[in-house]
């Protein structure tokens, strides 16, 4: 059993717990996750180390509420326990050599971002952060970007929170502006990824992305996280979660994707139809 420490709601469907856990404090790296599972008849969910201390053998994860599982983690509060919590898994996040970087996370995402950028800054890196969202309503760890970042762009679809826009658009016109950067960190939406990746393509940019979001039961067997890169199929919870943006097939991906929805939305149709 793993003790929740703390809780915090970033936004209305976003929250941040700490929870206890030594020995994965001790060896967790930014770009790794836990797996966990609420009690004895929960479903097994992939998140990513959102922050961790190896000193007070605490770790943190950030998830958006979007089903059973994660609702009923939703749900616990501070001195609550949860039944397993393993990890760390996954490779962590290259960071070496790294001088000067620019880090993209757009909506929950951003979660993801985070301790690799923090981890550049300890570095002594420069470290640029793009963080993008829907709404202002929507935006979280805007504090925790700032502190750790010499240049931080909030990018919002509406204009509600920072400056209205794309985080391509943000991204381009640092660029322009003569920023040359060692590598760009790209983690969000597969859209977004994709996007961003074209985009720094075209300026010859290392580019990584990081494919968390496509996880569903973190250890390969289901595929739901297959994809293609450099002609390879690769699973991002084994091979990655990173890989290089410029070689990975977005396309395929999202079409695979859409295909899962349609699939998954005939199904509950038919129960519907049928009365279960």
């Amino acid at each position: 059993m793993y003790k929740v420490l703390a809780k915090e709601m970033l936004n209305p469907t976003v929250v941040r717990l700490t929870i206890e856990a030594p020995d994965v404090a001790r060896s967790a790296q930014p770009g790794q996750f836990v797996i966990l599972r609420v009690d004895e008849n929960g479903e097994r969910v992939p998140l990513t180390v959102a922050d961790y201390d190896a000193k007070t053998g605490s770790v943190s994860i950030i998830f958006q509420i979007v089903g059973t599982e994660t609702e009923l983690l939703s749900r616990k509060e501070a001195g609550d326990y949860i039944l397993d919590f393993v990890g760390p898994l996954g490779r962590p996040s290259n960071t070496e050599g790294i001088k000067k970087v620019a880090v993209v996370g757009g909506g929950v995402g951003g979660a993801i971002a985070y301790p690799v950028a923090k981890k550049l800054h300890q570095q002594g890196a420069e470290v640029h952060i793009i963080a993008g969202f829907r709404s202002a309503d929507l935006v979280i760890l805007e504090k925790e970007f700032a502190e750790i970042s010499s240049i931080f762009r909030l990018m919002t679809d509406d204009g509600t929170a920072g400056e209205k826009g794309l985080v391509t658009d943000a991204l381009a016109a640092l660029i322009e502006e003569g920023h040359q950067y060692d590598e760009v960190i790209a983690i969000g939406p597969i859209v977004m990824m994709k996007f961003v990746s074209l985009l720094t393509k075209k300026h010859g940019i290392k580019t990584t992305v990081s494919m968390n979001p496509i996880m569903v039961d973190g250890t390969g067997m289901c595929g739901g996280c297959r994809l293609t890169v450099g002609g390879e199929t690769k699973f991002a919870c084994v091979d990655g979660p990173e890989f290089d943006g410029h070689l990975v097939d977005f396309d395929g991906l999202m079409k695979r994707n859409s295909m899962y929805r349609k699939v998954e939305q005939e199904h509950l149709c038919n129960l519907m139809e049928e009365g279960k």
